[in-house]
């Protein structure tokens, strides 16, 4: 079956930010956590540096909807650079109210909100933020 998810680069936070996300939405991984130092050794590729090691090399969170949160450590020991931005949001379109509050209270807390959740000309209960890892969100509820 086709499916979307969203990937996200973090250096050296992606533990902590899958684990904040485990406590939002209330979901378990997928399967276990990759690291770095999983990856077989290999004549094509130099040895990972011991303090890369334990950096998550891939995690899978299942969020809403079906959706799959995945992500990543960039190592700049691999040529990697992770630059925030404003290019990718995850938008969440929860089934309640209650549940789009919670869950904008919870993701916003520690970082920024871009626009109060209220209620919009085109019908839905809509409001943006970005949590406390630079990774924006917009809410979109169209129960009234």
């Amino acid at each position: 079956m086709a499916s979307v998810s969203t990937y996200l680069n973090f250096t050296n936070q992606t533990e902590e930010a899958f684990n904040f996300y485990k406590s939002v939405f209330g979901t378990e991984f997928i399967s276990c956590i990759t690291r770095f130092s999983d990856i077989p050794p290999s004549d094509d590729m130099p040895p990972i540096p011991e303090a890369d090691k334990n950096l998550i090399m891939n995690v899978a969170l299942p969020i809403l909807g079906g959706h799959v949160l995945m992500g990543t450590d960039a190592p700049e020991s691999m040529g990697l650079r992770v630059t925030k931005g404003n290019n990718v949001y995850i938008t969440l379109h929860p089934d309640t109210r209650q549940e789009t509050e919670q869950l904008f209270k919870a993701l916003s807390e520690g970082g920024k909100v871009e626009q109060e959740l209220q209620d919009m000309f085109w019908g839905d209960y809509y409001g943006s933020c970005q949590d406390k890892f630079g990774v924006q969100w917009m809410f979109n509820c169209d129960q009234k």
